[in-house]
Parts: C-alpha cells; structure tokens; sequence
C-alpha cells in the first residue's frame, strides 16, 4: 500500500491520546471520521500530527440520549479499566452504566462497527477484574460480535522489529471482535487472534541498534542529578564487590549470581538476631529471611561499603536494588528506573514498559534519561513525530499512556485473518481485508514517515488558513 493512496475504511478513535491507534490505522489506509480525547495536552500534540483536533468528551457525544459518533468501519478504543456493578439489580449494559465502557457500547449499539478493537492494562483479564471481562464479552456476544472469551495478550517486544516489534516488555490485552449477525462462523471455535509467543527465535534485542539510542545527548535536562549520580555510584560499587565475593565463594564448578530478590539495606541484620513480627505478610517475612542470609555470608565487606557511602543519608527509596539484569557485569552497564520499591536494573536489551508517571528509564552506558524522541520510538512512533514545546514529562506521561503501533498492527492483521469468513461477506469487511491483510506492508514503519507527514502538513495547512 501507498501511503498516498485514498482510504480504505473509516475509523474512530476513542480515548485517542497522541494517536497510537490512528499511527497503526491510518498506515493500513484508514481515515478517521471521529476521535475524542478528554486530556487537552494529548489532544495538541495529536492535531499536531494527525491535523484535527480530538478534544471532547466521549459521555457527551455518545450517551442515552446523544449519539455524535458517525459511523465507521473500525472501533478502536485503549479505554480506562474501570469495576461495573455487582448489584443483583442490575443486568448487561446496566452494570457498566457510569463507566465508559458504557459510552463505547452506545456506540456499538448505534453503528455496529465491522471490527472492534479495544486494548487495556493485562489487569482486565486478570482475577481481579474477572466480573468486567466476562460482562464485556457478554455483551459483545449479545450485540452479534464474535469475540473469544479467552484473553488476547501481546507485547512488542515479541515481535521481530521488521515487523513493527519493539525493545519493550509492555504486556497488554487485546479484545478483537468482528460483526457476525450471520453467525458465518458459528460452526468454529472462537480462538484469540493471536498467542502470546515470541517470534524473534533466539535472537536478543539489542537497545543501542534496535531503538536506537541516539548517540549523543546534549540537552541537560536529560542528565542525571548530582545526587542520582551518587546512589547509582554507591550501588554500583556494591555490584562489583559482590559479583567479586560471589565468583570466589562459587568456585570453578558453580556459575556465580548476585541475588535476584530485593535488596533491602535498611533490613540487613545477622541471621541471629533476625524477628520477624507474627503479622508479616508472608512475601515480606520471605525477602527479610533473604536479606538477613545475604547480610550473614558478606558482612564485614556491607559494613564496610554502607559506611562508605553514607547509604543512611539516602532516601529510603534509594536504600534498595532490584537487581533483574542477571550476568551483567556493573549497574552502570544497564538500564535503571528508580521507583518507589528501589532502583531497578536491567540488562541494557530492551525496556521495561513505559508507564504514565515519573520512572522514565535511565540509559547506564550514557548517563541520562531516555529522551521523548527515544520513548515514542519505544512506542512505534517516527523520530518526526512532533510533541510541540510541552515540557518532556507531559510527553512521557502521553506515551506511558499509549498504545504500541507496532502491536496494534500486528493484532489487527492476526485478528482479519482469524475473521476473514465473516469479512468476506460484506463489502466494508472486504474493504478491511484488501487493506490489512493483502495490501499492507510488513510493518508500519516502511510508511508511517509519510503517513505522519501528511497529518502534520493538514494541521500546518490549518493554520496557516485560520491565521488568514
């Protein structure tokens, strides 16, 4: 497909952020008839890059008694996990009366989209929000949808990288459903669209060429702080000292490894003068046990390393490690955040998800933050992609609240091939096949360059018309 080419579906685009969804769909030739986004900093940086402005709210333009929404051929909503009730009294869609899942079904009832596709937090098919799920499905089912009951889950970082796959661990779920009034289907087993399975084999993400890391980072306000600096310095320190205790308490016949539960140096006590209060809970009790063993077999070298560096003077959050990045050889070689639990180290292959608050991951072979750029990379997003002058934190809250293109991509092609049956009947599932399943290319990112270029040139064109 040309990313030229006139659109082959419309689309709409609900809880729309910076346009993670709109990147996917517009580079299978869509065009959006109608999105909305609440948020009035997401909602300019995308009508800075898609050409029209999505700000709104969704519980006006599509409630019991407004229907604002168009019609469309995809449904593409990333919306808020929220509980239903659980009252006796209240049955299908009433149950989720005052969430907006219920916003997003008024609109499903009204247009009956071909395809919905609908991404949240991994949560939403997890325990917790069992009730939800299964009200979801339910009444997808009810309005002539196939849909599996079975969760779709799916992470970039599983995906080859020219196939739209990026280095990041960001497990989300996917709900894909198709319009089947028909009931084409019927006589098959509604299988998710996809497995959560790797497709890169062995081969490991390498972040610096993958991404890829700039080279060179100049702007200070991506560096790290004095202070940052100093806890990072300390506990690197202490990595070194142990992998050199481990490797020699190992032996030639055992492969060393530094612990892999929390470090915890406020806990550190001898093992026999170790109490643990009756009321711990079991997982705390477990990590305090550890930590009094770790402390017991390398004592005289943490005295030491604790008084060097003051660790005391450190803020509580700053006296802990999680150390995740198994062989690495020092903390500086890996990729940090540092989160209320204590500083988290990986190995410097790929990215633990972007999330909409303040642990923006720390680049350990560079010194410094990932930059904006860099994160919407992460995401799936052209280094074009314009984020205006807002200030980086807005932008890697608007990220950690996104969506991965690459994801979206591959879900939607994976979910038309499950559907293709019931797509074939209808001239705007045929419509959708053609796009996403026989024209599209590869990835996304053979096109989606231009396809950003043309949004950014109708919100300049806009503009310049409106200053006229």
């Amino acid at each position: 497909m040309n990313a030229t080419e006139p659109s082959r579906f419309t689309y709409i685009d609900l809880f729309a952020g910076i346009g993670g969804f709109a990147a996917a769909l517009e580079s299978f030739g869509g065009s959006g008839v109608y999105s909305v986004e609440i948020d009035k900093d997401a909602a300019a940086v995308y009508e800075r890059n898609w050409g029209h402005s999505p700000l709104g709210d969704i519980t006006e333009d599509a409630n019991d008694t407004t229907m604002a929404v168009p019609p469309h051929d995809i449904l593409a909503a990333g919306f808020p996990c929220q509980p239903f009730s659980k009252s006796g009294a209240q049955r299908g869609m009433d149950e989720t009366r005052g969430t907006l899942f219920f916003n997003i079904m008024k609109i499903i009832e009204a247009h009956h989209p071909t395809v919905v596709v609908l991404e949240n937090v991994r949560n939403l098919a997890g325990p917790r929000h069992r009730h939800e799920w299964e009200v979801i499905i339910d009444l997808l089912r009810a309005e002539g949808y196939r849909v599996s009951a079975v969760p779709a889950v799916f992470s970039p970082h599983l995906l080859p990288l020219e196939r739209g796959g990026r280095p990041q661990v960001r497990e989300r779920v996917f709900i894909t459903a198709t319009y089947d009034p028909d009931h084409v289907m019927d006589h098959e087993t509604v299988t998710p669209p996809l497995v959560h399975k790797d497709a890169r084999g062995e081969e490991d993400w390498d972040l610096a060429q993958d991404l890829p890391l700039e080279e060179s980072v100049e702007d200070p306000q991506y560096a790290l702080g004095p202070d940052e600096v100093r806890w990072i310095d300390a506990w690197d320190e202490f990595v070194r000292l142990v992998w050199s205790a481990e490797t020699r308490r190992a032996g030639s016949h055992t492969v060393p490894k530094l612990p892999g539960f929390p470090i915890w140096a406020d806990h550190w006590v001898h093992e026999a003068e170790l109490e643990i209060p009756l009321e711990t809970p079991a997982w705390k009790a477990n990590f305090l046990r550890k930590n009094a063993e770790f402390y017991t077999r390398h004592q005289a070298l943490l005295d030491v390393w604790r008084s060097q560096h003051k660790i005391h003077e450190f803020p509580p959050s700053r006296r802990k490690l999680e150390w995740q990045a198994q062989s690495t050889p020092t903390l500086w070689e890996c990729v940090m955040q540092l989160r209320p639990s204590g500083i988290r180290a990986k190995r410097p292959t790929h990215l633990p998800a972007l999330v909409a608050i303040t642990q923006t991951s720390i680049i350990g072979p560079q010194r410094r933050r990932l930059t904006p750029t860099e994160a919407a990379r992460l995401q799936g997003l052209p280094k074009t992609f314009d984020f205006g002058t807002q200030p980086p934190a807005k932008s890697y809250k608007q990220l950690g609240n996104g969506v991965s293109v690459g994801a979206v991509w591959h879900v939607l092609k994976m979910h038309v091939d499950r559907d293709a049956k019931v797509l074939e009947t209808t001239e705007p599932g045929r419509a959708i096949l053609k796009a996403v399943r026989d024209d599209a290319p590869k990835s996304p990112d053979e096109v989606l360059e231009q396809v950003v270029a043309r949004g950014q040139q109708r919100f300049a064109d806009a503009k310049v018309s409106s200053e006229g």
